[in-house]
């Protein structure tokens, strides 16, 4: 049998290694966090596109945390029910949130006045940077978006538009009918606490017209007529839907619009900054997780992202977008026309 000699500098080089994984372990692990399993609130209705993304993520963290993963919904407020329980939970890392951050959280701030700031939240990691998308069911006479502005035009409670209450898909909306010159406070809102309530009262012809994030749309793209895309460049799921920057420059007004939901998961800043090794178990779950083949497959099939950008680039997109919530506050609020 052949055997093989290690010698002294191999001995040497084993031992450094060996201390080497010794010093790189957080110190939670020794301490065994995570010992029990961990939760993933979202603070909307089930079926959006934040619940999905919990779920189908769900098996892959529990994969690279090794303690089972459930999910928890916890709707109503516009998100201030699910944000407010989440900062009343104790720092110790043993729940995180699958959430639309931006825009929701601020906006939540701005129109409920919530008792939190946005700063007491931490993104992890926001991989769905969405654009609003305006839409009807096939079966509705609307053929066009040039329909639906000579509609409401004529008479702003013609058309029944479905949207959450506190979203960028309302201050598109809000925008809209500002460069239109339509009253928004005569039409005939009707708002539903999530994503999936909304584009499934869309698709369902529940309403005439809805406003959703285009991610949100693509399970049910074939139940759905696309009419106007919140964006400046055209978008590769819907390539042949009408963009605002054209539809706007057609109509003669600035187009303006704040990007769609970025959502992803998100910790409390000050577990962060409490339980800095916990963190970075966490940390590592997701993106090992998020860079996993089989998840990466398994949510492609589900039209849903997994992009790692990390926290830095997460955090820097989410308060850039608070920044602009608080812009066109006066919007959400209905103090602007």
């Amino acid at each position: 049998m052949t055997s093989t000699r290690i010698t002294p500098i191999g001995r040497r080089t084993l031992l450094a290694a060996s201390a080497g994984v010794a010093l790189a372990a957080p110190a939670a692990r020794a301490q065994g966090f995570p010992e029990r399993p961990i939760t993933l609130l979202v603070p909307f209705a089930t079926g959006g596109y934040n619940d999905r993304l919990a779920r189908a993520m769900a098996p892959f963290v529990q994969r690279h945390i090794g303690q089972p993963v459930t999910v928890v919904n916890r709707p109503g407020g516009a998100t201030v029910l699910g944000n407010t329980f989440f900062l009343q939970q104790p720092d110790d890392g043993y729940m995180m949130m699958v959430h639309s951050a931006a825009p929701f959280i601020p906006v939540s701030i701005i129109t409920r006045n919530a008792r939190y700031k946005a700063e007491d939240f931490w993104m992890i990691n926001l991989p769905s940077r969405d654009a609003t998308l305006m839409a009807c069911a096939p079966d509705k006479p609307i053929r066009s978006i040039d329909e639906v502005v000579a509609s409401l035009k004529r008479d702003p409670r013609s058309l029944s538009v479905g949207l959450q209450p506190a979203s960028a898909d309302l201050i598109n909306f809000a925008l809209f009918c500002q460069g239109h010159g339509i009253d928004r406070s005569r039409v005939r809102v009707v708002t539903y606490d999530g994503g999936g309530p909304a584009r499934n009262a869309t698709a369902g012809g529940v309403v005439d017209v809805g406003l959703v994030g285009g991610e949100g749309f693509l399970p049910i793209k074939d139940r759905i007529r696309p009419l106007l895309m919140f964006t400046d460049e055209k978008n590769s799921d819907y390539p042949d839907t009408p963009i605002l920057s054209d539809h706007a420059k057609a109509a003669g007004f600035e187009p303006q619009f704040v990007d769609g939901s970025q959502r992803g998961f998100v910790v409390a800043k000050r577990f962060v900054d409490a339980q800095p090794d916990r963190y970075r178990i966490l940390l590592q779950a997701v993106e090992k997780a998020s860079k996993d083949p089989e998840c990466i497959s398994t949510l492609a099939g589900q039209q849903l992202a997994t992009t790692w950008y990390g926290p830095e680039a997460s955090n820097r997109a989410y308060l850039s977008t608070s920044r602009l919530m608080e812009r066109y506050g006066e919007l959400l609020t209905g103090r602007a026309g």
